[in-house]
This record gives structure tokens, sequence and C-alpha cells, in this order.
């Protein structure tokens, strides 16, 4: 038996207890897990009854195990009881511990906010044209030119914008070197902007063998605290210019270097190419729209632990894909010249409207009351299991009824999604 309180900031306590017997299963756990590390005068180590050591030692020297053996399918079971959803830890207290009486708990847990829906029919949306332009097709063709372009070594000119300039540097600030700020044989290309404020434009019009140098100012808003804001000087010697000579878009080309036959079938393939390429970026602004829409017309009190917990996922799941290319989370902050808090800062954007965006669909699916079929749980099964290149049996074999839960909310979510686009209006952009 348990009942809940609403708090406060959507925060609900939840009184909850175990009876008797059930305690007394969790006190023989108790005792039977600790009784080897307990010496008692006249009997060998572990050999010891549960009875004289209780009277040694008082009853409660096993009550700490004993809790911890019983507590968690006791919370579990009043959080189901009473409906909660629960987005945090929970912070438990017991209030009453007795051998007759059992034991009786109080946990403090946050909740999912209640979500009051607004206007969700008719959300607008910026229509977006996703037919090329010409000039989207020669830019694109441009690109894969590159691909296929020749370096060539500069010999009897200064540095020009679009030149790639091997130099050496060293950066000082105050007088004094600084970490990071030196390197030999860097290749850097003029016009990229890879470098801060006008570094690379203070190299045009520069020779091989030029000492040049370059003063610069850090961003206020850079990485490295130590830097950021501050006037740096740096040495620059040029030690090599080079350029890339793009090919010509030849029918001769096009031949040799594509599966096309001509230069206008190869535009044609481009083209189509960008047409996918641009009607996914207008479905992508589509979705942020009316996301956008439809959480501006709800009300609703996020707690700050479900951001919090978005944000720790969305590091969790980048640590994971860093770790595949053979770096540490700290490796990588070391070279983007951040800390893990300045990551978190940088994720908690996305991670606030994507959080409101989901409870947002969730209020929807529930007041559409969306069901989802055994057809949908299999169609959403092979889809994981095709992500994951496994065999959707043997992942359908193994989801507990928690990921099936899941898996049903997910696929509510994705119903209400679909039926706010498809209730969606468009409007012209300017």
């Amino acid at each position: 038996m348990s009942t809940f309180e609403k708090l406060e900031n959507n925060k609900v306590k939840i009184t909850f207890s175990v009876d008797a017997a059930r305690f007394e299963e969790g006190v023989d756990y108790s005792y039977k897990k600790n009784r080897n590390k307990i010496a008692l005068q006249g009997f060998r180590k572990g050999k010891a009854p549960r009875k004289l050591i209780e009277a040694q030692y008082g009853k409660g020297v096993f009550y700490d195990d004993a809790i911890n053996y019983v507590l968690p399918d006791a919370y579990e079971a009043a959080v189901k009881e009473n409906a909660l959803d629960v987005v945090s830890r929970p912070e438990i207290d017991v209030t009453k511990i007795d051998e007759k009486d059992g034991v009786e708990f109080v946990a403090v847990v946050t909740v999912k906010p209640e979500v009051k829906l607004g206007d969700y029919v008719g959300l607008e949306y910026t229509f977006v044209d996703t037919e090329p332009t010409d000039e989207e097709v020669e830019s694109e063709i441009k690109r894969e030119l590159e691909k296929n372009s020749r370096i060539i070594t500069i010999t009897d000119r200064p540095i020009q914008v679009g030149d790639i300039a091997t130099i050496d540097f060293k950066g000082f600030i105050d007088g004094e070197a600084f970490a990071g700020g030196e390197a030999t044989d860097y290749d850097i290309e003029i016009g990229s902007h890879s470098f801060i404020d006008t570094f690379e434009d203070q190299l045009v019009g520069h020779e091989v063998g030029d000492d040049v140098e370059v003063n610069v100012t850090f961003p206020e808003e850079y990485g490295q605290k130590e830097l950021a804001g501050k006037p740096a000087k740096f040495e620059v010697e040029i030690k090599d210019i080079k350029f890339k000579e793009l090919p010509e878009l030849t029918e001769e080309f096009v031949q040799d270097s594509t599966e096309f036959e001509s230069i206008e079938d190869y535009k044609n393939d481009i083209r189509g190419k960008l047409i996918v390429t641009k009607q996914q970026q207008a479905e992508d602004t589509k979705i942020s729209e009316i996301l956008d829409a439809l959480v501006d017309n709800c009300e609703m009190d996020v707690p700050d632990v479900m951001i919090e917990n978005d944000v720790e996922t969305k590091i969790s799941d980048f640590e994971r894909n860093i770790k595949q290319q053979g770096l540490t989370l700290d490796q990588y902050l070391s070279f983007m010249g951040q800390d893990i808090e300045a990551m978190k800062a940088a994720y908690r954007p996305m991670s606030t409207k994507q959080v409101k965006a989901r409870l947002a669909l969730e209020a929807v699916a529930s007041k559409e009351n969306f069901e989802v079929t055994e057809d949908d749980i299999k169609e959403e099964t092979e889809k994981i299991a095709k992500a994951y290149g496994m065999d959707a049996e043997k992942l359908s074999a193994v989801l507990r009824d928690e990921d099936k839960e899941n898996m049903t909310k997910d696929i509510q979510v994705q119903k209400a999604l679909d039926y706010v686009k498809e209730k969606a209006v468009s409007k012209k952009s300017n």
C-alpha cells in the first residue's frame, strides 16, 4: 500500500511500506551476506547464530543490507501503483522500522510536468522551394571538381586568397609564448577563416621566405579561458605557397571521372541529388517550425533535471562515438580548448528544445488517444534491428516489458508528430 502527495516544482512525496514478513526476508539475507565478516567469541567466522549476533551488536546490525534488499521492489511497486512518471533519482528516507510492523519509507521524486495543450491543429511552417538554382548546381559542381584538383606550387607571386600556405608559427601573449600556440609545416587555406580574427588576411601579399608578424585578438567566447579576449602576436615564417588548380568541366572530364557520358547528364544527376538534399532540409525546417509553434502554444514547467538528464545522455552518446575513433572525452575537450561544463552549456539549448517538444507531443498523443498495435511494435522492432545489424526475431525475443513500454511511447510520439504535420499549413517565405 502506498500514497503520494504533490509538492512544489513537479515534486511528489511517496509514502510506502514493506510488511514484516518481507522485511524478515531482507534481514535473513543480510545475515547470510555478512555473517562471515563477524567474529563472535566461541564461534568460527560465519558460524555464529543470528540471534547471538543480534544480542551482541543489536538488532539493527543487519538492517542496512536488509533495507537495500527490500527497497528497490517496494519503490518500483509504489511508483507503478500511483502511475507516476518519474524523471529523477529518488531521495529516500526510512521513517519507521520495526520487525513486527515492517518498514515505512518516504521518497521525494521529480515527475514529468503537466502540459496544458494549446492549439495543435493548423500550425504554420515556412514553405521552402526545393528546386535547385543554377548557382547551387554550379557550386556543387565546383566542389566535385575540387576533388579532382591538382596542387600547384607557386614560386612567382605572393600569397593570394584561395592559396594554401605552409607556415611555421609561434604565438605570444604579453611577450610570453603560450601553450598550443606553436606549429611547424602547418598548411592553412587563405580565406577559409579557420584561424582567429584576421590571421589569414595578414599573410596575403607575402612571399616564401618572409617572416611576418601577425597581430590578432582572441574572441571573448574562445574555448580556452586563459586566452579569451586577449591580444596575441604570432611570429610566422612562410615556407611554401600552393594553389588548387581545378580541371575544366568538359565531356572528356565527365566521361573519365564520372559514370556519365555527357555534361548534361552529369548536371542532371547533380541537380537530382540537390533536390533530395533540399527536400530533407525543407522537411527538417518544417518539423522544427511546427514543434516550435506547438511548444509556444503549450504551458509547461519543465524540471531542470529533465534537461540535465538529456544533456548527460547526449554527452554519453558523443563519448561513445569518439571512443570508436580512438579518442577519450578528456582528450577531445583538451584538443577543443573546452571543459565539460562548457560542453554541457553548449548542449543545453538543444536539450531544452527537444525535451519541451517531446512533452508537447506526448500531450497530443494522450489527447488524441493514439493506439499502438502489434504491427506497430513489429515494424519498430524491425527498424531498430536493421539499424543495429541484428535479426528482428532475436531482438523481439529479448525485449523486456520495459523496452516494449518505451517503444510504445516512442511510437505514440511519432504518431503525434505525423498528426500535427498533416494538420499544419504552409506560409510563403519572404
